[in-house]
């Protein structure tokens, strides 16, 4: 049962959601969203519930699959998903780097060996374009958004134009697309953010669109860690994003062959 402050402030979000996008439509602009989940590797149920949310609205989502562990199931089950399109997550996330040393997780970091980590990549780039065909978008994913600036630079160069990380800075760089809103808590008990944490964030991302319309704002999810509130966030975002005019959703390929 929705307690009665989370249930005033599911209708706060609500109300400046609208708000915000009321903005752009009074002015003729428009607001780009798009939607990336992280770390499919077969299909669940938490994945339908997703896919049937992106179908619902008729939305694209962008699924960043990891390739070492990626199975044929979940091909044949993307095969005739008209909004699911797949994103390299690195090769088999795993972290290289020491936490001992007060060093962050990633997989793509400085403890790596570059021509070693590469032909892993070129590996996982093979695998995904043989499972997904068509689907596969040539983007990389970083494990835990984080990549060293050397391997960042080489992944042209293996044929992986696109990137994503996380942030809420605007990369000015050629077909990197970044998500900015992540609807989950990670520390101690991981849980959807909260409505009014969901709030704050959409409101400093929104105002930054006045000034900067054609960067699209990411939203981050990842299913297999999803309770009820995250799907309930979902739902109810998508049942007014989705639909406003002072909003849209471009094709998730496009955006990356765009940059």
């Amino acid at each position: 049962m929705t307690s009665p402050s989370s249930s005033s402030e599911l209708q706060r979000f609500k109300d400046e959601l609208t708000t915000h996008l009321d903005w752009f439509a009074e002015r003729g602009r428009k607001v780009r969203f798009w939607w990336r989940d992280d770390d499919a590797i077969e299909p669940t149920h938490l994945l339908d519930r997703l896919l049937s949310l992106a179908n619902q609205h008729e939305v694209d989502i962008a699924l960043a699959v990891i390739p070492k562990d990626a199975t044929h199931a979940l091909a044949d089950r993307l095969a005739a998903e008209h909004h699911a399109w797949i994103l390299q997550h690195g090769w088999q996330h795993k972290n290289f780097q020491r936490k001992d040393k007060g060093e962050k997780a990633a997989e793509l970091g400085t403890r790596r060996d570059p021509n070693e980590l590469m032909a892993q990549l070129v590996d996982g780039k093979a695998r995904l374009e043989k499972l997904f065909g068509e689907k596969f978008i040539p983007a990389m994913v970083p494990p835990w958004n984080r990549i060293a600036p050397e391997i960042s630079r080489r992944l042209p160069g293996i044929g992986l134009s696109g990137l994503s990380t996380f942030t809420w800075h605007n990369f000015p760089r050629t077909h990197q697309v970044q998500s900015h809103i992540d609807i989950l808590k990670w520390k101690k008990q991981v849980r959807f953010i909260g409505w009014e944490s969901a709030r704050l964030r959409f409101d400093l991302q929104l105002t930054r669109r006045r000034n900067s319309i054609f960067e699209p704002v990411g939203i981050l999810t990842h299913h297999l860690a999803h309770d009820e509130g995250c799907f309930e966030f979902l739902q109810t975002f998508l049942e007014i994003a989705a639909h406003h005019e002072g909003a849209e959703w471009p094709r998730v390929k496009g955006m990356f062959e765009r940059g």
